[in-house]
């Protein structure tokens, strides 16, 4: 046994007899004390369609387990819906509920003592949440993705939950009627699974596989086939064997396999919350990684994959047409991946995808070849300047020129800029600015979909700039910068901007400028006042007080001491 089996606290002795006992209740046998001790962690809620069929999975990922000799402990921890929430006050707990699943998940597994721990999840903060626990903890580990949603279906076309928040942008703008509205809300989410588009849950569970965390092609699959099941099984018993091989998540979430994560996220065209996890993975991880980093890497990886939402396709698409391998072995071909980082199945990238193709099948348009890409370098952009002099991040794919200069709109909240923008005050060539929605003022650093999909639905999207100290979500696409840092509640440039400076957006000259002299911005930062913080008891306090910048991941444990 290795020194990490740590089941052996029920297993010593005398003194262990009422451990022992209490397990006993739960369906230990004699034999069974000898085994790992492996916790399920379920995500399963009907809170969202993300969640709801997890249970089930669990279940699947319990039989597995024992197959593998190992003794399956499944518990709780909890999930948001960040497509419920999107666009109130309860969107402040989306990112916060990352770090509330990372704690919990690592309370009930050193709690108990278990020698490897299984994560269930689906909406987005479920994944991040379990890998920063996983990598805190460095027990054996497998992530397990509930499985994307099936497309809606209307008039021929696929929809997903942003089309609903599109449709309300055309409504508004009036170009469409409430029929119309009316029949893409009720066929946009026909089911079980998370948001079905390169969102950011589909990004992360692509980016696991890709990392090595998740088992190769389980990271497409709909949450509603049985494959899915199959493969939540397999990956109990591969778990098991990982204990008994006391292979860590630490040997596998190395610098190199995050660098393939982030290849990966650029050739899909995923979501930009990924940069804000994978920052705050690394740091539990004790791997080395910056804002910059993923700029060195976007410069030379293209975007391969024709995946909503700026393209035409969903997950189950690309699941059909060969999936994350089918990425990974292009990218291996051309040297953008480390094809020699283990694999938690415990053979490395370059042995899983020794039989797939070197090309995608000529059959199908949803994975480019790679002499056709999309676009020939990656979508997600580290922008600075004087306006985010720490980065910002910019999704630039999508939109049809890459540069913006005009006056700026100053919005304080989420909600007085979509009262703006459906009422509409925006016009082409405004860049809006929606300030003190960062991690410490919002606090929580909400998703601005709301505004973006209005935005987009008004048919502005190719004529309107957008920039934040809060997060965009996956389905987010058009002239948007997000994670302004510093933010604007501790006094960062955003906070300075005056309605009707000039503000360039520039994506090819990766540069956020306000267009106001220093010694103005000068003056305005000596008459700038702290805000009253929106919250001074409960969880959201809590938070704002310890969490990071956005360019550090918005981690609540950087600072913490003994």
């Amino acid at each position: 046994m290795s020194e990490n089996w740590r089941s052996k606290v029920v297993t010593e002795g005398v003194q262990r007899s009422p451990n022992r006992a209490m397990l006993r209740a739960v369906g230990f046998g004699d034999g069974d004390f000898q085994k790992p001790i492996v916790g399920v962690a379920s995500a399963h809620s009907t809170i969202t369609p993300c969640n709801m069929g997890i249970a089930a999975l669990a279940m699947e990922a319990e039989a597995g387990i024992r197959l593998g000799g190992g003794m399956p402990q499944i518990f709780g921890t909890i999930t948001v819906s960040d497509g419920i929430s999107m666009g109130t006050e309860g969107m402040k707990y989306s990112l916060v509920s990352r770090d509330v699943i990372a704690d919990s998940i690592e309370t009930a597994c050193n709690a108990q003592s278990m020698d490897g721990v299984l994560a269930i999840g689906g909406c987005d903060k479920n994944m991040p949440g379990a890998m920063i626990a996983m990598a805190r903890m460095n027990i054996p580990a497998v992530f397990v993705y509930g499985g994307t949603i099936k497309p809606g279906h209307l008039e021929g076309e696929d929809l997903t939950v942003v089309s609903s928040f599109e449709a309300v942008g055309q409504y508004s703008a009036g170009r469409i009627d409430e029929v119309r509205l009316m029949s893409v809300e009720r066929n946009a989410c026909p089911g079980a699974g998370s948001c079905g588009g390169m969102y950011t849950a589909n990004t992360m569970s692509s980016a696991f596989e890709a990392m090595g965390m998740s088992l190769m092609y389980s990271s497409t699959m709909a949450a509603e086939d049985p494959e899915k099941a199959e493969n939540t099984a397999l990956a109990g018993k591969v778990l098991v064997e990982a204990i008994r091989n006391n292979l860590r998540p630490r040997d596998i979430i190395t610098r190199q396999s995050i660098e393939n994560a982030i290849a990966v996220i650029m050739a899909v065209g995923g979501s930009t919350n990924a940069v804000l996890h994978f920052l705050a993975i690394a740091h539990s991880a004790g791997v080395d990684l910056k804002l910059d980093d993923f700029e060195t890497i976007r410069a030379r990886v293209p975007v391969l994959c024709d995946l909503k939402p700026s393209g035409r396709y969903v997950a189950t698409d690309l699941h059909k047409a060969g999936g994350i391998p089918q990425v990974m072995k292009m990218l291996l071909n051309h040297g953008l991946i480390h094809g020699d980082c283990l694999t938690i199945a415990g053979d490395t990238i370059a042995e899983r995808l020794r039989q797939v193709p070197d090309e995608p099948r000529a059959d199908q348009d949803v994975i480019r070849p790679w002499t056709n890409p999309m676009y020939a370098t990656g979508h997600l952009a580290i922008l600075k300047g004087n306006l985010a002099t720490e980065g910002a991040v910019a999704k630039i794919t999508g939109i049809k020129k890459a540069q913006i200069t005009g006056p700026a709109r100053v919005f304080d909240s989420e909600e007085a800029c979509l009262d703006a923008i459906l009422a509409g005050k925006i016009v082409a060539g405004d860049v809006i600015v929606i300030r003190y929605e960062g991690p410490k003022g919002g606090p929580g650093m909400r998703e601005m979909l709301a505004p973006t999909s209005a935005i987009i639905g008004a048919g502005l999207g190719d004529a309107v700039g957008l920039i934040t100290d809060g997060r965009f979500s996956g389905g987010t696409y058009g002239m948007v910068v997000g994670h302004v840092a510093p933010e604007a509640y501790v006094g960062g440039t955003i906070a300075l901007v005056h309605e009707g400076d000039s503000i360039t957006i520039d994506a090819t000259a990766r540069l956020l400028q306000l267009n106001v002299p220093d010694e103005e911005l000068d003056r305005r930062r000596a008459q700038w006042q702290k805000p009253n913080p929106r919250y001074t008891s409960g969880v959201l306090a809590k938070y704002a007080t310890l969490v990071s910048s956005s360019s550090l991941g918005a981690v609540t444990d950087l600072n913490v001491s003994p």
